[in-house]
């Protein structure tokens, strides 16, 4: 029997699950630890984490996963790992962690990037990689050597948090085509390194690990790690991805036109395409996806909205706390309001600036209260049709781009959760969505299995992966959504004026 181990790293927390490959079916799945892993934060707008923390968790999932499966560790034929993207990792010769990772959320490098832009020329940026330098990870870099010169001095490898995690399993230093774009370390004309922003930064090239394919195998355990985490010396690592990347891979989004969606905190929309393009406002990222060759060019174009679940916790914790409401009595109350909420807009930007208003922070409003109409149905309904209304603003970037949507896939969780949510989302976007019981750790362990050639490709490696829903648009609602949302616009045309 072939086992597959998938690990999926996030900033939260780290998850593992252990899949049966001939059928897809999940045998145990834990996540470490219990409460969210802690982010130093030594001063404003910094966020940092311990890379040899998330190494502990990892070992302490896969013991998780073993208590509750009992399989031979010689069956695990292959492991992948998903993780948190945009981090910074630094070790000396002898892979020391030099400090401790600089991760997505950290700002401090803004400037930096925002210098580069201007000195490389924006044009130049957008055309060969597609983004500008932005917070990303090379910018993060330059901020080390300028403010901790001597540590600097000291880096062997760079790496992203995942490489952080493949390194401790096989004593290899690597990274992907994948891993470089998120970075903004990636000339898509050259379909290579992007030694022209390094040269901007002063980086050696030296300090870059070498470049393996996604699906590859891009070691084995080593007798160490095995030891450690009760595996078995000489397991492939086949796969590695960031988290948005592989949550496409999770939810099988690997041709043009195919959409994944996520709709937590945040929420994200991750689509694919063919065609070498971007947002000439840099409003979306677009990074190099998961099955991306330069014969088959596959590119992943991610847009991420700050303002979503976030709102309706804020409503759970605050506006209905005192009738102790859970998120499905929220839901249910919410659509006793009807479509376009009588005329009250909420716009959802409470949570940090946001890359589609072209990082403007305008802060969540409300908008056309009337005392003598609304109640508290029509908030929370206004509440959801507002994340979907700006996640839709948002896919006319995309839409602008070239981009076709067809299928919209979704993992059955957060705000999907929600039925009013779900249709609103289809109607608005005139797209099905499929909604999925799956997660990152799972797609890390499929992508395990293609990457070690256990699956012959993508279309065998979902086995077992089908719709728990469909969701079609409701054409009896089509014109009053087109009205909502428009009225939305427009109010939010407005606020952007203001």
């Amino acid at each position: 029997m072939a086992l597959l181990l998938g690990y999926d790293v996030g900033s939260s927390s780290i998850k593992a699950t252990l899949m049966e490959a001939e059928t897809g079916k999940v045998l145990a799945a834990a996540t470490s630890p219990e409460r969210e892993l802690e982010i130093i934060a030594k001063e404003l707008g910094w966020a940092e984490q311990e890379p040899e923390v998330w190494w502990k968790h990892v070992k302490a999932a896969t013991e998780k996963i073993k208590t509750k499966a009992k399989f031979d560790a010689g069956d695990v034929k292959a492991i992948g790992i998903s993780y948190q993207m945009h981090g910074l990792v630094v070790v000396d010769k002898d892979q020391q962690v030099l400090r401790p990772s600089i991760i997505w959320c950290d700002s401090r490098a803004v400037q930096i990037g925002e210098q580069a832009a201007a000195d490389i020329g924006s044009d130049k940026c957008l055309k060969r990689l597609f983004n500008l330098p932005g917070n990303f990870t090379a910018s993060k870099l330059k901020w080390v050597m300028e403010n901790e010169p001597d540590l600097y001095k000291k880096i062997d490898k760079i790496m992203l948090p995942g490489d952080y995690i493949a390194m401790k399993m096989t004593g290899e230093i690597k990274t992907t085509p994948s891993g470089l774009s998120e970075g903004i370390m990636w000339d898509f004309e050259a379909d290579g390194l992007a030694d022209f922003v390094l040269d901007n930064y002063g980086v050696s090239s030296e300090l870059i690990a070498e470049t393996v394919p996604t699906f590859s195998v891009q070691g084995e355990l080593t007798k160490e790690a095995a030891m450690e985490l009760g595996l078995a010396a000489g397991t492939k690592i086949s796969y590695r991805a960031g988290d948005q990347p592989n949550n496409a891979l999770s939810l099988s989004v690997l041709q043009p036109g195919e959409i994944a969606v996520t709709a937590g905190t945040s929420g994200v929309v991750y689509g694919v395409s063919d065609q070498k393009d971007y947002d000439s406002q840099s409003r979306v990222n677009v990074f190099v996806h998961v099955n991306h060759s330069a014969d088959d060019p596959r590119y992943g174009v991610l847009l991420c909205l700050n303002g979503t679940g976030i709102l309706n916790s804020w409503l759970k914790h605050n506006f209905v706390a005192g009738e102790g409401l859970d998120y499905g009595q929220m839901n249910e109350l919410a659509a006793q309001a009807p479509v376009g909420s009588d005329g009250l807009v909420i716009l959802p930007y409470g949570n940090g600036a946001e890359r589609t208003l072209e990082n403007r922070n305008i802060g969540a409003s409300v908008h056309g209260w009337n005392f003598n109409v609304h109640k508290k149905a029509h908030v929370l309904r206004a509440a959801q049709e507002g994340i979907v209304f700006a996640l839709n603003y948002g896919l006319g970037i995309m839409r602008d781009m070239g981009i076709k949507l067809t299928t919209v896939k979704a993992g059955n969780a957060n705000m999907f959760l929600s039925p009013l949510f779900a249709e609103a989302f289809a109607t608005v976007t005139e797209t099905t969505v499929e909604l999925y019981n799956t997660d990152g750790s799972q797609g890390a362990a499929r992508g395990a299995g293609i990457g070690a050639g256990i699956y012959s490709g993508p279309e065998e490696a979902f086995i077992g992966l089908e719709p728990v829903k469909t969701i079609e648009p409701n054409k009896k609602l089509t014109s009053k959504y087109q009205q909502a949302y428009q009225n939305w616009q427009d109010v939010l045309e407005q606020q952007l004026k203001a």
